[in-house]
Order: C-alpha cells, then structure tokens, then sequence
C-alpha cells in the first residue's frame, strides 16, 4: 500500500495570505487609533496642567483687574485668560470682598489644526478700601 501524502493547494494558501494581512492591517488601524487617542489625552492632561499653575498663581505677581491678557506657556502650549467681576444675585456693592470671574482658555497645534481646552473659576479678592485681615 502506498500512502498518499496531500498538501495545501496554492489557491488554499493565497487565501490564508489574504486572510492574515486583512487582519494585520485591521489590527494595525487599531493600534494607531489607541495611539492617537492616547496623544489627544497626554496633550488635554498637559494643558490641564498648565491652566491649573496659571490659575493658581495668577493672583500672587500681580492684582487681579477686570479685562483679558495673553501669553505663551512654552513653544507649543498659549493661553488666553479673561477676568470679569462676577456677583451672586443681589451683592452689596460696599462688602469687603468682592468675587470674579476667570476664564482661560489654553490653545495648541498648529493654527490649520489648533485645539483648545476651556477652564473657568471663580476667585474671592478683597476690595482695595476694605479693613482687617
């Protein structure tokens, strides 16, 4: 008895082929996804950073006055910060301390493909003529 030995045929191999690179490169869009996504993140997380040092020390060089200025963080991160008085309802113009509003924006990319992350806050400030501690 002989005993015959049968293998893939070249169709059944092509086919395999083509099955595996549509996989790959499926696999592939996804992983490029995961990185894009990732990057998106560490840039809104960096920005986030920089608003929060901004916004913490804002107040410590100089005094707070309504209107808005501008500047840069690093070669690739700007902001743009707008302060306006803000009141809750019915204040009393004569308290001692008087509240505003903080509004930054921080901005990245280039201009064709800029993105933006938006913070806002609110920042207690003792009114100029006001007594004590």
């Amino acid at each position: 008895m002989t005993s015959r030995q049968r293998g893939f045929s070249l169709l059944e191999v092509i086919a395999a082929m083509l099955l595996l690179a549509i996989a790959f490169a499926a696999l592939m869009k996804v992983a490029g996804g995961s990185i894009a996504l990732t990057r998106n993140a560490d840039d809104h997380s960096q920005a986030a950073l920089w608003a929060r040092s901004l916004l913490d020390t804002v107040d410590i060089t100089t005094p707070l006055h309504s209107g808005s200025s501008e500047g840069r963080f690093d070669d690739r991160y700007r902001w743009h910060l707008v302060v306006t008085p803000w009141s809750p309802g019915q204040a009393d113009a004569n308290a001692p301390i008087q509240m505003v509003k903080l509004d930054l924006d921080v901005f990245w990319g280039s201009r064709l493909r800029e993105h933006s992350a938006h913070f806002s806050t609110l920042r207690m400030l003792r009114t100029p003529g006001a007594q004590g501690s």
